[in-house]
């Protein structure tokens, strides 16, 4: 059986699911899920992520990870996370930057947050392999927990947060009622719940929103953000963010979208088979952090952050080395920081401890 078919046998067993519930299943399903069973990354994938661009873009986080930790007096036994790892690549270029810091890699202990065989896999290949980072203390965990918020936590999570589940409420005559999930005719559709949400579970600012108005919220998301946060206030570290998304307020509109083959699909139509997200909420993962009591910097463009923190001067220093190169460099250097490339629409928030007065990359 499909996993389209099992999640109609679902629905038809205890009625309409989340949006939410949906997203998780079509994701993560142990059998079939997106992740689960398949790289998706590159041309032959479905999207092409940051550090796949460039090195440049793991040199300037590795560069700004061992800035982090050297800002703080350089704890000692720092422990080193990436949600959602990919192919590894991200990592392989921030360990191999770091080397610059002997003292940060002499005791680091890399834990890779992935629940998928395949990219583990895949990970393993990267770090592990011929041509691995040697030395690395590197091992792996389906989600992130309470067992990594016993030392410093420096934390990068790229490209993350926008596959994690999404609700969404739309606005009717009748109060906002949350999209569900359900079965017409054979085929997956958007409902709406009979029922108003409780008043409770929307914000004040969307009181005036039009009927049709879509309110998405990652419970999830900010959930995890509040968590992260809160050990890094408590035992030192950095975290970082970037993805896709929105700093201020969203407006009254859905951003949930599926990807197959680098192209946009009906999200609906192939569980399991197409790349499933939706747009951060920046401005919500930043009240998460405060939540949990780190000082928050951001959201601010990805084209500033790496700018801010040289990745022009970096493309020059690499063109200088291997003139060859220039045009590809230049070429990867606007799609990551141009503003009609990732520039603009990729944001990039940082939490530290309270006591630390700044971090590199984010204005005062």
């Amino acid at each position: 059986m499909s996993l389209r078919a099992r999640i109609a046998a679902l629905i038809e067993a205890q009625g309409p699911m989340s949006v939410a519930q949906f997203m998780t299943i079509s994701l993560l399903d142990p059998q079939e899920g997106y992740y689960a069973t398949r790289d998706p990354l590159g041309a032959g994938g479905d999207f092409t992520t940051a550090p796949e661009i460039s090195q440049m873009f793991g040199e300037m986080i590795g560069l700004w990870l061992v800035q982090a930790w050297a800002d703080q007096g350089c704890p000692k036994n720092p422990r080193l996370v990436e949600l959602g790892p990919g192919r590894g690549t991200l990592m392989a270029d921030i360990l191999r930057t770091a080397a610059v810091a002997p003292e940060f890699l002499a005791d680091l202990e890399v834990v890779l947050i992935e629940s998928s065989p395949v990219l583990q896999q895949a990970q393993a290949e990267k770090l592990r392999g011929p041509n691995g980072v040697i030395g690395a203390d590197i091992s792996w965990q389906n989600q992130f927990d309470d067992s990594l918020g016993d030392r410093p936590l420096f934390l990068v999570a790229n490209e993350f947060f926008d596959a994690l589940p999404v609700r969404q409420y739309v606005k009717t005559e009748r109060g906002w009622c949350e999209r569900m999930v359900t079965t017409l005719n054979d085929e997956l559709v958007f409902a709406l719940a009979p029922v108003p949400a409780p008043r409770a579970a929307i914000p004040t600012s969307f009181e005036k929103a039009p009927d049709g108005g879509v309110y998405e919220t990652s419970p999830a998301a900010t959930a995890l953000a509040e968590d992260i946060a809160r050990i890094v206030a408590n035992k030192g570290g950095a975290a970082l963010i970037i993805d896709y998304g929105y700093g201020e307020a969203a407006g009254f509109s859905e951003t949930l979208q599926a990807v197959s083959g680098h192209r946009f699909a009906d999200a609906l139509a192939a569980p399991g088979e197409d790349d499933i997200s939706a747009h951060v909420d920046f401005a919500a993962l930043a009240q998460a952090g405060k939540r949990g009591g780190s000082s928050v910097f951001g959201p601010i463009t990805q084209g500033m952050f790496l700018a801010n923190i040289g990745i022009a001067e970096r493309a020059e220093q690499l063109m200088q080395t291997n003139p060859a190169s220039a045009r590809d460099l230049l070429t990867a250097t606007e799609r990551l920081i141009g503003n009609d490339q990732m520039g603009t629409l990729f944001k990039a928030l940082a939490f530290v401890p309270p006591v630390v007065d700044g971090v590199a990359g984010f204005a005062p």
